[in-house]
């Protein structure tokens, strides 16, 4: 469970049972949302809300205590460039029709180990100016009773608790929209794109995972595997790939520096450019894309850096010098 979904596309996560297994897959999102001759036939009663350690914004809430209600249950992750870019548009179903029979809950289901302490979801939660309920599902029982598989993913409730509609990663705003006002008697929107809707360019590079348990992208003739290992300089690497120089410590969710110093090189296709990352103390980041130095980027913490923004989708390589051990890199999403 360490991806997050790309705009219109489910990300590579499927559940096995047991563990959560990653695939390179990248069918379009969609969003279902049943016609009034079809509810009775193919709906079902919603799971509950299972195993949550802690609620931010509410009281703890069960889907029992919302019948009668609409509801919209959105699963993110702090660290998901894409929920991020989602987040937005939920605040703004929950602030338009929470007065007229809508609750929204979001269900945080993490993607990194880091993403389990409260205080830092909590800290996010009001960052993002999130202010409808939030439930933090760290040990992702609730998703695994919802057999979600997908960062974002949104599921709509009608007000007797059956599952009518869901939403995989971005996109679909207007139609969310529209089925909701449908559920609570407001009538439908005419068919307009949602303001501010993300979409990737043809060939965009998908996202890259460091930690051995799902890696993608890497490119070297060295081991990725768990353990210390010593990268050599490569060269530039091959397209929609990354590449490592220096002595880094490969782990099942990141790779981290342990030598004194080292690099981190990209190719890619994007318009902007975003690393998970984390460190304990302040390391400051010398980055250059296709050789022009750019605004160094300070590492402090577990969270989600933007490292380049181009303003038009195009080629790229991105150079990262880290002057120091310590910093430990999760992965690299593209927008």
């Amino acid at each position: 469970m360490r991806s997050c979904a790309a705009s219109r596309d489910v990300p590579r996560v499927i559940h096995d049972g047991r563990s959560p297994v990653k695939l390179p897959i990248r069918p379009l999102a969609f969003l279902l949302l049943l016609s009034c001759s079809t509810i009775a036939a193919q709906t079902a009663t919603a799971p509950d809300f299972a195993g949550i350690d802690h609620w931010i914004n509410s009281p703890p809430l069960t889907l029992a205590s919302l019948r009668g209600k609409v509801v919209l249950v959105d699963f993110w992750a702090y660290s998901c460039i894409n929920c991020v870019r989602a987040m937005p548009h939920v605040e703004h179903l929950y602030e338009t029709y929470k007065d007229k029979g809508l609750v929204v809950v979001g269900v945080h289901s993490p993607e990194f180990d880091f993403e389990k302490n409260p205080a830092d979801v909590t800290a996010a939660v009001q960052q993002l100016g999130v202010t409808y309920p939030v439930a933090m599902d760290s040990e992702h029982a609730t998703w695994k009773a919802w057999h979600n598989q997908y960062w974002p993913a949104e599921y709509l409730i009608d007000q007797n608790g059956q599952l009518i509609g869901h939403q995989y990663g971005e996109g679909g705003y207007q139609r969310m929209e529209s089925a909701i006002r449908m559920l609570l008697g407001q009538g439908a929107q005419s068919d307009v794109a949602a303001a501010g809707e993300y979409a990737p360019g043809e060939g965009d590079t998908p996202e890259m995972l460091l930690g051995t348990e799902a890696q993608t992208g890497l490119d070297s003739s060295e081991s990725g595997n768990n353990g210390l290992h010593h990268f050599p300089n490569p060269g530039q690497p091959a397209p929609n790939h990354y590449a490592l120089t220096g002595i880094w410590n490969m782990t099942d969710e990141y790779a981290g520096l342990v030598g004194s110093k080292g690099d981190i090189q990209i190719r890619f296709k994007a318009t902007k450019l975003y690393m998970v990352a984390s460190a304990s103390t302040p390391i400051t980041l010398e980055v250059t894309i296709d050789g022009k130095p750019q605004t160094p980027v300070t590492v402090q913490g577990s969270r989600l850096y933007p490292l380049f923004d181009g303003g038009t989708d195009g080629i790229h390589v991105l150079k990262l010098h880290v002057p120091a051990k310590g910093l430990q890199v999760y992965s690299f999403s593209f927008g």
